[in-house]
């Protein structure tokens, strides 16, 4: 190969490198973006911080770039610490979060490193294309590339990085491409760049590949610091972490690191959910559960010999599937999801509900917390009106609430949302009954059942050999104490979505 030759493929792997570095940015911002949303919460509150706090520090590293004299040696440098610290992004987040309990100081002061760095590439690719003589290779062309990368990224990191990995390696993994930019770019421009950096490119990467083949170790351990119990399952998909532990013959299911159920006492929760709204409706043949992927209120609903058909819409195929299939697991819902009445459709819950024709005598509503918009849509008004027509005229519908007392405004909110809610045959207001019980995971939690019309008041059957719910424990369920009482607050609507407020500021004055 000809001197000139080595020459022209540099423009080449610059716009490679381009591509690649550009690529691996994005992943670094959707992992921290994902990483803050599953720990610290509201998912479009903390994607919305992220990706300002990366533009605007990408924005700084542009402006810096001017005051690095040597392009390329300032390039090499800016991938070596890019693929460090972006590489020990995830890692670092969950031991914080482990063993400290905060991310937040931690988690935008690396993102704003790593946007500062990733500012500061594009300039010095340009200015190396431009140092070499490569006229052909516009200023324009590297923008294209870098678009073109940003674009590939955004699509794998949810087609391919998520469901293959976990945070903690694919952080690494994406480190180490950085690095390779960085070695291949030594390599490429050896009789430009002084020898000595090897050494410091080959202490970077050799830590990196030694942290990337034990990832998985570390998750181990930031998992036992996390969870009391042994993990038997711990699988991310495209629309959540989930994590089921065990300690002898006690499981706990977490999504996203929040528990959902504790086999000690998930039976309060389950029975308080479904058995209130079951027993006090008169026609329950055909039944509608959104969420429950776990299979547990369907367990409560078969309890019932009237049931004809269940249909239990969950967003994330693999819970049901695990809740299923799993031997240990299915045994925990007596494998109702396995009875031949209950039918599995993985869903979006509001898509469902629209898009359906079928009419329901109970719908069940077994969501997550509002504590994001993209759940508060589904305790709004419009979101209750859909489900209305889907409910028949003697029917009813119930949902879990939050706490009355870690999250008052939130529960009253949900409450006075269902009141303003419109019988859709009479134009008129819904019969509305809140009330709550005690479950040791969650503490004082809330539910509320919503009629077209309201009920002749007659004495309450429930199925025997339940462990909570009775005639007894159900009339209390309906009085609050004082310090739980009704408040006044705004019923939660698509426009302006005061639950999420009311949920946050709830739980942050107990917890933060």
């Amino acid at each position: 190969m000809t001197s000139k030759q080595a020459v022209d493929l540099r423009p080449v792997w610059l716009l490679l490198a381009t591509f690649l570095v550009a690529v691996s940015s994005l992943i670094y911002e959707l992992i921290a973006a994902t990483l803050s949303s599953y720990l610290l919460g509201d998912s479009i509150r903390q994607f919305s911080f992220v990706i300002g706090v990366f533009l605007s520090a990408m924005g700084l590293g542009v402006w810096l770039s001017r005051m690095v004299n040597a392009a390329l040696l300032g390039f090499v440098w800016v991938q070596i610490f890019i693929g460090l610290i972006g590489g020990a992004l995830a890692p670092a987040l969950f031991f914080a979060y482990a063993y400290l309990g905060d991310i937040a100081v931690l988690l935008y002061g690396m993102l704003g490193l790593i946007g500062l760095l990733s500012g500061m590439e594009i300039p010095l690719i340009a200015r190396v294309l431009k140092d070499i003589g490569a006229p052909s290779f516009r200023f324009e062309n590297v923008l294209s590339v870098d678009y073109v990368g940003a674009l590939v990224a955004s699509l794998a990191f949810p087609v391919f990085v998520i469901p293959h990995f976990s945070l903690t390696s694919a952080s690494i993994i994406f480190g180490c491409l950085n690095l390779a930019v960085a070695g291949g770019s030594i390599w490429v421009f050896r009789d430009r760049l002084p020898k000595t950096i090897w050494a410091g490119w080959a202490a970077a990467f050799i830590l990196s590949l030694v942290a990337l083949v034990n990832a998985e170790r570390m998750v181990s351990v930031v998992d036992a610091a996390m969870f009391e119990d042994d993990i038997i399952i711990n699988e991310t998909t495209p629309y959540q972490n989930i994590v089921v532990t065990r300690f002898r013959d006690r499981t706990r299911l977490f999504l996203n690191h929040s528990i959902q159920f504790d086999t000690l006492d998930e039976h309060r929760y389950h029975e308080s959910l479904v058995h209130p709204v079951m027993a006090t409706t008169p026609r329950r043949n055909n039944i509608l559960i959104l969420g429950g992927g776990d299979g547990m209120a369907a367990r409560e609903v078969l309890k019932y010999p009237d049931v004809d058909t269940v249909t239990l819409v969950d967003l994330d195929p693999r819970v049901t599937e695990l809740f299923r299939d799993h031997d240990n697991l299915s045994t925990l819902n007596a494998r109702a999801l396995s009875d031949p009445r209950v039918t599995i459709i993985a869903d979006d819950a509001w898509l469902f509900s629209e898009n359906t024709v079928d009419v329901y005598d109970v719908i069940i509503i077994d969501l997550p917390d509002p504590k994001s918009i993209a759940l508060s849509k589904l305790y709004s008004i419009e979101f209750y009106a859909i489900l209305m027509e889907r409910l028949s005229p003697h029917g009813a519908m119930v949902t879990q609430a939050g706490s009355p007392v870690f999250a008052r405004d939130a529960f009253w909110s949900i409450v006075e949302t269902f009141e303003m809610t419109r019988n859709p045959a009479a134009r008129t207001p819904l019969s509305v009954t809140p009330y709550h019980s005690y479950t040791p995971s969650f503490g004082d939690w809330g539910f509320i059942i919503a009629r077209p019309f309201a009920l002749q008041a007659r004495d309450v059957s429930f199925p025997e050999n339940l462990k909570y719910i009775s005639s007894e424990t159900w009339q209390s369920a309906q009085i609050f104490a004082p310090d739980a009482s009704r408040t006044d607050v705004e019923a939660n609507s698509i426009k302006s979505h005061p639950l999420v407020t009311y949920y946050q500021e709830g739980w942050d004055h107990w917890f933060r």
